[in-house]
């Protein structure tokens, strides 16, 4: 009577599709694609993709950016920022990483730090034992 509904390998995100406005503050776990406009605040568990014909005037949070369209606002990312040769950043950047195709612009500060790595004791030097000469028993 009712179908199994299965989900298909296609697109799992949310999408602002071309032609479309929004605003607000967007929160989402899963990945996010902008190819309309959006004013407002960006915190994506998962990846960002601001399209070709996609415009965001606003700041974003995100595991993943990617820019082949217009950011007007501030990125952090503890991942990476990839700004395509169509792509255009207007803010500053603190991210992970930092990939500009030939033709992106990026104006505004770029920060960048190295995770943070676990650090292993140094090793004391191995001290060598002075061996005295010892009398014979007998």
């Amino acid at each position: 009577m009712f179908k199994d509904h299965k989900k298909t390998g296609g697109w799992q995100g949310t999408l602002i599709g071309q032609g479309s406005n929004a605003e607000g503050k967007l929160e989402c776990e899963a990945n996010l694609r902008i190819e309309g406009s959006f004013h407002g605040e960006i915190h994506c568990q998962g990846q960002v993709v601001i399209g070709e014909t996609g415009e965001a005037y606003s700041n974003i949070n995100g595991a993943d950016i990617v820019v082949a369209g217009k950011v007007i606002g501030d990125v952090t990312s503890q991942g990476r920022l990839t700004i395509s040769s169509s792509g255009l950043v207007e803010g500053n950047v603190n991210v992970a990483k930092l990939v500009i195709t030939e033709g992106g612009l990026l104006n505004g500060s770029s920060k960048m730090e190295k995770a943070a790595a676990a650090t292993i004791p140094a090793a004391e030097p191995i001290k060598k034992s002075k061996k005295t000469a010892q009398p014979e028993a007998g």
